[in-house]
């Protein structure tokens, strides 16, 4: 491969010794020289490719430390139900019915991301799917990733009848008359599929059973929006062996479109460890990192877990899917047998037991465990300072306040201003890192900065503006701050000598934009292991 040189741009390095360049050399997969023109052209060798980048940002790739890679590859082949694209119940029903029109009888439909706070009618039922169709069975996943609603006939094909018990984590959703209503949450979801694996109550289960060829095919058709997004790598914070056998057969046949990190799912804890197997393992395309851990519910599907119930009416109680000294137990035995811990965390009394599990995990840890607070919903003040104990980083996704940030705001009040404390976890020292948790929200880096920056939602308003960070530190978050929680600091996330080449060139200079303008930003080319992945 020959080597590449970018120049005439504004390369935003994300190395304190060298924070800004005009160009950067790469040869044999690796950054050679980022500086001047001349030195880079010498450096990038003979035969090089030349990019003008015409005053263009180039930035390290992106990272993105949660982001469910094989699901959201699924969910770009499923109906997308996504708000606004899907406005109300009725919407919904004439979006399954089109695909129903084109689909098998007897074959499943699914739908991902259905956002039904913001329906005029409120929540669909099982009765509106009926609607259209009863001769395929139907899941419409909820945005959150955490509920879903099915129709009569997916019930009925996974015998689930009106007496159907709750299973632990999870609910079947019923009416006043104590009928199902197709709405399943959480662990529940377990019970309704053709499931590839069984988690039990760590998570909710959309590890669907489908095809391998398909889940192959579906991969590597997601190459083209990750990278036209400048995406190089992701860690899928919630692998099963379904993920883990997909990611294993791309890797082999040359078609995992990005480097992929992956977080074993903790019900494998006991299996790992009989296999002597923790983290880090892998190379630099495909790799275990730190196991993932759910705490309580979804903060946009009602069930997070809150000291005080939110709601209109104070409605939501929340809900764990472990019993605290569960949580404990489970993440120190983690921590014991050397693997990071990422615990999903969203209301401020599940975050206490989740700083249990981490204070626990700490005494049993090596050295440098850095744990990891996924979503970190709702800290509170004190909560965050503990933080900075166990050098915990959270893992934030903006996207949510714009998303969803008025429901946030109308079910939480004064609290919603609260949500994801950036500029606090960085002012207390910690480094928080930025992440898209696509499926459940866009995947593109520049809408979640865009977020960040803003702070506001879809219809405006502020929603903690005092909890803004600036352009460069949300940057800084998604590329060698993301790197940092994944371990891999001293290789990826800046531009540096023998670091991995991984490049984006963004379609604009972005320093100065409002956070509407970032929003509008592509990347114009990007690099992957030094080559060109894509080019706009």
């Amino acid at each position: 491969m020959p080597g590449l040189l970018i120049h005439n741009a504004t390369v935003l390095t994300m190395d304190e010794a060298r924070p800004r360049a005009e160009a950067v050399a790469v040869r044999d997969g690796r950054v050679r020289l980022v500086g001047a023109v001349e030195q880079a052209r010498a450096a990038a060798g003979p035969g090089a490719v030349e990019v003008d980048a015409g005053g263009r940002t180039v930035l390290p790739g992106f990272i993105d430390p949660h982001n469910h890679l094989l699901s959201t590859a699924e969910s770009l082949a499923a109906v997308d139900a996504r708000y606004p694209r899907v406005g109300s119940a009725a919407e919904l029903v004439a979006a399954l019915a089109a695909e129903a029109a084109r689909t098998p009888a007897g074959q499943w439909i699914r739908a991902f991301s259905m956002d039904d706070a913001k329906y005029p009618g409120g929540r669909p039922t099982r009765r509106d799917l009926d609607a259209a169709t009863t001769e395929h069975p139907v899941i419409v996943y909820h945005v959150s990733g955490h509920q879903a609603v099915v129709n009569s006939a997916a019930l009925a094909w996974s015998g689930i009848g009106e007496d159907v018990p709750d299973p632990a984590g999870g609910s079947f959703v019923r009416d006043e008359g104590g009928r199902l209503t197709g709405m399943v949450t959480d662990a529940a979801m377990e019970l309704l599929l053709p499931l590839a694996v069984d988690i039990g109550c760590h998570g909710p289960n959309f590890h669907t059973d489908l095809p391998t060829e398909h889940l192959l095919g579906w991969l590597a058709d997601a190459a083209r929006p990750y990278l036209s997004a400048g995406v190089t790598t992701v860690c899928d914070p919630q692998v099963s062996a379904r993920e883990l056998r997909v990611y294993r057969a791309a890797r082999a046949a040359g078609t995992l479109p990005l480097r992929t990190f992956g977080m074993p799912l903790s019900h494998q804890l006991d299996d790992l460890t009989r296999a002597g197997l923790a983290s880090p393992f892998g190379d630099e395309w495909l790799r275990l990192t730190g196991m993932k851990f759910y705490s309580d519910g979804t903060l946009l599907g009602g069930t997070a877990k809150f000291t005080v119930p939110y709601g209109e009416h104070g409605q939501f109680a929340g809900s764990l899917y472990h019993h605290p000294d569960q949580l404990v137990d489970l993440v120190t035995r983690a921590a014991r047998e050397g693997w990071q811990v990422a615990i999903h965390t969203q209301g401020d009394a599940a975050m206490e037991h989740t700083l249990a599990a981490i204070a626990s995990a700490a005494k049993v840890s090596g050295p440098d465990p850095r744990p990891r607070v996924e979503h970190c919903g709702y800290p509170t003040v004190e909560q965050a300072k503990r933080f900075t104990e166990y050098g915990v980083i959270p893992i934030n996704q903006p996207n949510f306040l714009y998303d969803s940030g008025g429901d946030f705001l109308r079910r939480l009040g004064d609290r919603a201003h609260r949500l994801q404390p950036m500029r606090e976890e960085i002012d207390l020292g910690l480094r928080p890192a930025l992440s898209s948790d696509a499926f459940v929200s866009s995947l593109r880096p520049m809408d979640t900065i865009a977020n960040a920056v803003g702070r506001r939602t879809r219809e405006g308003d502020g929603i903690g503006v005092d909890q803004a960070i600036t352009l460069h530190e949300a940057l800084r978050a998604h590329t060698l701050d993301a790197a940092h929680a994944l371990g891999v600091q001293d290789r990826l996330g800046a531009l540096k000598p023998g670091y991995l080449a991984d490049i984006v060139v963004l379609d604009r200079d972005i320093e100065g934009l409002t956070p509407d303008g970032l929003r509008s930003v592509d990347a114009w080319l990007t690099v992957l292991d030094g080559g060109i992945a894509h080019r706009a």
